[in-house]
């Protein structure tokens, strides 16, 4: 958020009385305000009204005639200058009209009730009446979705009941004209059940129907719409497009479920019996069949041959009619895909009826996946009895409480197929006994026991404790903090039971998400410290899946509140910061004729916090004159609190303390430069000009560093005259002799780094001739004899001193925009 300070008009002397006359009527306004009228004068318009829409006759409802109006002087007031844009009042005639278009959704947004509030005002005598415009929505909106099209991929062996959700469209209006409705284009597969949130938000969901084929159609397109409840309604529309993945759902089909072929027993072998032929309505490699024997005695299959490419059957043996009276072959074609299906081939020769029937298990698919189709066929029997006439005919049942039922095929075979939905969840296994008799008399009969397991299927999703969860996490967070826990169960077992957990999306807008969630607890962690400044709340999607193929998985919404903290101190706007060193800073202008409550100036300050973290409050720190002025508690405003006197100083600094309500409470501070002055120009001579006999902080700080660098020069000089005459008086030393009468030039004279020591407030250097460095061992050396102490004391040092201190200095904010304080100078070294 950012606020600007307006421009404070400053009343000329000549004005003062002007502003005055405004005043007075402000104050008798305020005292009158408790006589208005108990109950607000309401109207309700339509939005969207053209400009110039009369909205009531207001000066009749407040009981005003024509006559009385341009003495009434009715017009319309307002604390939020904004509502009164959108109404004007007739000064003829006194009626209400709408001045601006007026939007719903851009001024309340989804607020169900919207109105705008503001007072009449009437004078002789004075009087405030409340005024309320209801503002009521109409269908100006359309329902829009987020995105024009959406794409599905379903695979064709999706189980009817499938849910798919398809978003949501939103509505800006509210009530009857918001989004009521979803219809979805006429079609034989999905129809669209709409859905309500917690928040009352309608959203969709695409049922499936019926079970869809890719051999009928292969992709669908359809048309989702979104209905509002104006009158009359609108709408908008979305694309569904579905594709229809293929799946090995056609198993391979015969020309004949049964064949029938006769041959002699002379027959040599190697002669052909039949050529079978299966076709497969799938594509690709699960349309390749290869053709082959189901499950048969040895001795039977022994007899025969099949071709598994072309599927001619030959003969392998010679047949004996006396010890086969016929054969029942079972032929199987199996596509690219696994899926097989049989056919019968039954050999004639001839029957011989004297032994009981015989039940063979042809083929048993054991286990059977649960969400097997009513009508699965689990396993196939043949029942064969070796005599002839009634006592060779066999009739089949099942004893035994199981979802299994029996059907009988010609040539002596029976499926054994499911009669009702099978549940592993209900019972894992079913045990049956097939019970096979004859005709003859008495009866003969035989049993087999048939014991088959359901095997689990992943036909149930994971399902979350719920639907929406909601946590809250402090700003500034420490990366893996914990959040909440989300918890999904799934009734199936094994691989398809064991849930899995990830993050699908995010509303935050960043690349990486701010939380993550483990895998397999579904503990939510924080990835990152969380600001609430930049992101308040944000909602993610975590994904449960199970481990079955094809896999399960269900959503859950998880909304995560951030909140705040006091981490952001009061910035203070106004009076704004002095950019650089040296320059001017802002100052007010307040005329010493002014009365008490003089606006002076408005202290605006923001922070990036909320609730009581982001309220402030405002006090005045320091003032030369506390009495003079005052700090609004609330507003920030300066204002005079007394009349200012010719005794006050013409600057003025005051300095305001800005802090927020947090725990712990944070502050900043804004300095105020105030000139007592009648005007501007009356103040830039007051602030440029010195008082008399006053000198300027530099001038102070010269005359300081001179006194100290001459006391530095006369220690240094009495300090090399007494080395000097001591050394006369012990003699030249060796090194000495050896220089010889060699004297040291000034212009040659090089400068090692500043040597400081002590803790005064200002800093010796010290500067030492060539070849005259300090060593450890020794202080300073002997001076020459021929030296003089004046040349001596150029050529050993020099001092350079520098004061750090400000005693007795004013602040350099204190000054005005020609009173700059100068930086401090060092002064030059003395030779």
């Amino acid at each position: 958020m950012e606020a600007r300070r307006s421009p404070i008009q400053r009343p000329t002397p000549g004005g003062r009385r002007a502003a005055g006359r405004v005043l007075l009527p402000a104050a008798v306004l305020l005292s009158l305000c408790c006589r208005a009228t108990p109950e607000p004068i309401r109207y309700t318009i339509p939005e969207e009204l053209s400009r110039g829409s009369l909205v009531g006759p207001l000066a009749r409802d407040l009981g005003l005639s024509l006559a009385e109006l341009p003495a009434r002087k009715l017009r319309l007031t307002s604390a939020a200058k904004r509502q009164l844009q959108y109404f004007t009042v007739s000064e003829e005639s006194g009626e209400l009209y709408v001045s601006e278009r007026v939007d719903r959704e851009e001024m309340c947004g989804e607020e169900p009730i919207c109105s705008i509030s503001f007072d009449a005002l009437v004078h002789n005598p004075l009087n405030v009446f409340h005024v309320e415009v209801a503002i009521q929505d109409i269908n100006d909106n359309s329902p829009t979705f987020l995105r024009d099209n959406f794409q599905l991929e379903i695979n064709e062996l999706t189980s009817p009941g499938a849910r798919f959700a398809v978003g949501a469209a939103k509505d800006a209006d509210v009530g009857s004209n918001s989004l009521q409705d979803y219809k979805l284009e006429a079609n034989k597969y999905f129809e669209v059940e709409v859905k309500e949130k917690q928040d009352g938000s309608k959203f969709a969901e695409l049922v499936l129907r019926r079970a869809l084929d890719r051999e009928t159609e292969q992709s669908l397109r359809l048309v989702l719409s979104a209905l509002d409840g104006g009158d009359p309604p609108r709408s908008g529309t979305a694309q569904l497009f579905i594709n229809v993945t293929d799946a090995n759902d056609n198993a391979p089909v015969f020309a004949q479920d049964r064949y029938r072929v006769r041959l002699r027993e002379d027959s040599p072998p190697g002669s052909m019996v039949l050529n079978v032929s299966a076709t497969d309505a799938d594509a690709g490699t699960n349309a390749h069949i290869t053709y082959g024997f189901g499950k048969m005695p040895t001795k039977v299959l022994q007899n025969f041959l099949l071709d598994a490419e072309s599927g001619i059957m030959t003969l392998h043996e010679a047949l004996d009619f006396e010890e086969t009276r016929g054969y029942t072959l079972l032929v199987e074609a199996k596509d690219g895909g696994g899926l097989v299906t049989h056919c019968e081939v039954e050999v004639e020769v001839l029957d011989v009826n004297d032994n009981a029937p015989e039940i063979t298990m042809l083929s048993v698919s054991s286990p059977v996946p649960e969400d097997a189709p009513v009508g699965t066929m689990v396993a196939l029997v043949n029942v064969n009895d070796p005599d002839s006439g009634e006592n060779g005919q066999v009739q089949c049942e099942l004893s035994g409480e199981a979802p299994l039922s029996l059907v009988a095929s010609s040539g002596g075979s029976y499926k054994v197929v499911t009669a009702s939905a099978l549940d592993r969840e209900q019972a894992a296994e079913h045990r049956v006994t097939l019970v096979a008799r004859d005709r003859g008399n008495p009866a003969l009969s035989s049993q087999a026991a048939l014991v088959l397991e359901v095997s689990d299927v992943n036909d149930n999703a994971p399902v979350f404790e719920e639907d929406v969860y909601s946590a809250y996490v402090a700003e500034n967070n420490a990366a893996g903090t914990p959040v909440l826990r989300v918890q999904a169960r799934d009734a199936d077992a094994g691989a398809n039971g064991r849930v899995s957990y990830w993050l699908e999306g995010s509303s935050a807008g960043s690349v990486a998400p701010p939380v993550s969630v483990e895998a397999q607890s579904g503990a939510v962690y924080a990835q990152r410290s969380l600001d609430y400044e930049q992101c308040r709340e944000f909602t993610v999607t975590v994904r449960a899946q199970d481990g079955g193929v094809p896999a399960r998985s269900s959503t859950a919404t998880v909304r995560i509140f951030v909140l705040d903290r006091n981490d952001n101190a009061p910035r203070v706007l106004w009076p704004a910061a002095v950019a650089a060193a040296g320059e001017a800073p802002p100052f007010e202008v307040v005329p010493r004729t002014a009365e008490v409550g003089y606006l002076v100036a408005k202290v605006v300050a923001v922070d990036a916090d909320a609730g009581r973290n982001a309220w402030l409050s405002y006090e005045l720190l320091h003032a030369p004159e506390p009495a003079l002025f005052r700090l609004g508690l609330h507003s920030g405003e300066v204002r005079t609190a007394r009349a200012v006197s010719e005794r006050d100083a013409t600057k003025q600094r005051l300095v305001a303390l800005v802090k927020d309500h947090g725990q712990p409470a944070l502050s900043a501070t804004a300095t105020l430069h105030v000139v007592l002055a009648e005007s501007l120009q009356e103040a830039l001579p007051e602030l440029s000009e010195r008082p008399a006999g006053a000198d300027s902080p530099a001038e102070l700080q010269f005359y300081l560093v001179l006194a100290l660098a001459l006391l530095s020069a006369l220690f240094l000089l009495s300090l090399g005259l007494a080395l000097l005459a001591r050394l006369r008086r012990a003699g030249p030393p060796a090194v000495l002799r050896c220089l010889g009468a060699q004297r040291l030039s000034l212009a040659g004279a090089a400068f090692p780094a500043d040597f400081c020591e002590g803790t005064l407030p200002y800093s010796y250097n010290l500067c030492v001739a060539p070849g005259r460095a300090l060593t450890e061992a020794t202080w300073l050396p002997a001076p020459l004899p021929s030296l003089p102490a004046e040349e001596l004391l150029g050529t050993v040092s020099c001092v350079k001193s520098s004061l750090n201190t400000t005693a007795g200095v004013e602040d350099p904010s204190t000054a005005s925009d020609e009173l700059q304080v100068s930086k401090l100078q060092r002064s030059p070294c003395y030779f």
